[in-house]
Order: C-alpha cells, then sequence, then structure tokens
C-alpha cells in the first residue's frame, strides 16, 4: 500500500480525541474507513467539559470506522505504551500518529504557578515526545512495508518572537516545545520514511478548551469550526510521507493547495473577521 488519497484500511493513534480537533480528525478518517484507536481522560462526564472517549468512540463508528477508546493520562509513560500496545493487539499496527493532546493556560508568570507549567509541559512536550517515542517501532515497520507512516503534530511554526512569550511563557514553551520534537524527529526518522509534520490553524478554532479561556467565546462568531483543521490534517497524512516531512503547515494553506477556494462553509457565522491564532504574524 503506498500513499492515497483514503485512510481505508489505516490505524491512526490519536491523542486527545474526545472532542474538538483531535475528535474530528478521528471523525474524518473514519469516513475512509480507518482504524482509530486514541486516549483521553474523560472516561465519565466532566463537570465542565462536553462528551466522553465513549461518546467520541461512538461518532467514529457512527461515521464508518472503527473505534477503540482508551482511558489514558498522556502524563504516564506506562501507560501510553500500554495503550499503543493494545492498539496494535486489536488492529495489527499503527500507520499514523496524530499528536493533538494539548493544555493550555494563556498566563503570565506570576499566574502560572510550577504545578500548571508541569502540567503543560508534561502534555504538551513530554506528551508529544511519550506517544511518538511509543508508536516509533511500529511506524517504521509500517514504513517499511509501504503503508505510507506519518506523525502529525498539532504544533505552530517554531518562534523566537518575543511578543508570544511574553504574555505567557510558560504555555509557549511547552507548545513550542512540540514544534521541536518535531522539528528533530523529522530528521532522525528521515531516511526511515516516517514523515513528522506540524499543523497550525489560520484563526482560532471554536473548540471547548477555547470556551475555558475567560471571555473568549465571545467572540465565538469570528472563529472556524474543528472541521478545518481535519480536513487538512487528511489532506497531510494522505500525501508521500518520504516526500512531505519536516514541515510546518498552516491550515488555510494545505487546502488552498488541494484546491478549496470555499472557506465560508468552516466559518462559525460567515462573513465575519476571523480571529488569527497565536503565533502567527
Amino acid at each position: 500500500m503506498s500513499h492515497a488519497p483514503t485512510l481505508a484500511g489505516r490505524t491512526l493513534f490519536v491523542t486527545g480525541a474526545t472532542r474538538g480537533i483531535g475528535l474530528a480528525i478521528a471523525v474524518r478518517a473514519a469516513r475512509d474507513g480507518a482504524n482509530v484507536a486514541f486516549i483521553g481522560k474523560t472516561d465519565a462526564p466532566h463537570p465542565k467539559l462536553p462528551g466522553t472517549i465513549h461518546d467520541a468512540a461512538r461518532a467514529i463508528e457512527a461515521a464508518g470506522g472503527h473505534a477503540l477508546p482508551i482511558a489514558c493520562d498522556l502524563r504516564d509513560e506506562t501507560a501510553v505504551e500500554a495503550a499503543v500496545a493494545a492498539t496494535v493487539e486489536r488492529f495489527g499496527g499503527v500507520d499514523i500518529l496524530v499528536n493533538n493532546a494539548s493544555a493550555i493556560s494563556l498566563t503570565g508568570t506570576l499566574d502560572t504557578p510550577a504545578k500548571r507549567f508541569d502540567l503543560m509541559m508534561g502534555v504538551n512536550a513530554r506528551g508529544t515526545y511519550v506517544a511518538s517515542r511509543a508508536c516509533l517501532p511500529h511506524l517504521m515497520a509500517a514504513a517499511q512495508a509501504g503503508r505510507n507512516s506519518h506523525v502529525l503534530t498539532l504544533a505552530p511554526p517554531p518562534t523566537l518572537d518575543s511578543k508570544w512569550y511574553r504574555d505567557h511563557v510558560a504555555y509557549t514553551l511547552a507548545k513550542v516545545g512540540m514544534s521541536l520534537v518535531t522539528l528533530g524527529m523529522a530528521e532522525e526518522f528521515r531516511s526511515d520514511g516516517v514523515a513528522f509534520n506540524a499543523l497550525w490553524p489560520r484563526t482560532v478554532i471554536a473548540t471547548a478548551a477555547v470556551a475555558m479561556i475567560p471571555g473568549a467565546m465571545e467572540a465565538r462568531e469570528r472563529m472556524r469550526t474543528p472541521d478545518i483543521v481535519a480536513d487538512a490534517a487528511h489532506a497531510i497524512v494522505t500525501r508521500d510521507a518520504r516526500a512531505c516531512t519536516g514541515r510546518f503547515l498552516i491550515d488555510e494553506d494545505v487546502l488552498r493547495e488541494g484546491g478549496v477556494v470555499d472557506f465560508d462553509r468552516y466559518a462559525v457565522k460567515p462573513g465575519q473577521s476571523l480571529l488569527p491564532d497565536l503565533f502567527l504574524g
């Protein structure tokens, strides 16, 4: 099996697919008939966040895929390794890893205790490293078998622009840490045929995580839905892994390259001026 514009019969391992962008990526893959194993912490209803891993599994199955929901804390390396092993046992391997899970706190230094710093670094930078490391033996085997192995991480282009560190240095360190894992592993595993790329939205995406930021949802009509990121992710992981690696891609640009011209369908409210996302511009 070489690269093809479908994920039928392919196996994805997705971190943080209970809701939002991760779930949208999983459902888009499921529409092709993919196998989707995913990890999340919400095994039972959460008082503030919608959905559980079981709700997500039902959505994946309803879209035409095969789901394997696994309750797992990404910061627990042993648990992540067990989740990957369960995926291989169920589906026979891992072809694609999506590092989507992320913790966010847009707070300054004096309002960000070390515990919150550790949470963001543990989920974002370290979590990306842990999930990638656990999946890599299977991704390398899949690449050897011609199954077009990809790792896609939801992270921005790396930046040293101080304006993106000034107001939330802890979050930026954790998020750019994901970018640097991508940069390094792309070169480390280039010769093995495993692609490592990052994807970031041009605009703010209306998700439950964004809703947790005070005042953010007052501007919801100026955001896009997670579907635009899901469609862009699908386009990336169906590209030739040996020809597309080490890139930091923007959702809108990816879709324009693929011929998409109508972006109103992704808007929460078409016709509104859109909010640019962090780390761009």
